[in-house]
């Protein structure tokens, strides 16, 4: 393992369902401790589920556009350069707005295999 790791986030392939591009570059960085995603989502993309953790806290950066985030019952509007931390427990997902909404997502560091838990039903936020 590496001291340091460079990783162009466009250079990863995309996952995701169709609306919503993400990709995760925690595997690629070799990280111990973190994970840094970009999450692209189309104008007006609504989500139908949530997720939570058992460990990992996130944050997510909105870099372009706004929409709005759904923290366990609450929704918040959330526009560019906005920093949303989530505890683990938080049931959260993002619904964007008119021009879209792209995040980074950085995570903390989570057991072997993963922590998260896909929440139905949950969305859209608005």
């Amino acid at each position: 393992m590496s001291s340091y790791a460079i990783k162009n986030l466009l250079e990863i392939e995309p996952e995701g369902p169709e609306g919503l591009e993400i990709r995760f570059a925690r595997k690629h960085l070799d990280s111990r401790e973190l994970g840094v995603s970009l999450e692209r989502f189309a104008p007006g993309r609504t989500t139908t589920a949530g997720h939570n953790h058992e460990e990992q806290e996130e944050a997510y950066v909105v870099v372009e556009g706004s929409g709005v985030a759904k923290l366990d019952d609450e929704t918040i509007e959330v526009k560019q350069w906005d920093v949303i931390r989530v505890a683990p427990e938080v049931v959260r997902g993002f619904d964007a707005g008119p021009e879209g909404l792209v995040l980074l997502a950085i995570g903390g560091a989570k057991p072997e295999g993963g922590d998260g838990n896909l929440v139905a039903d949950r969305w859209p936020a608005s």
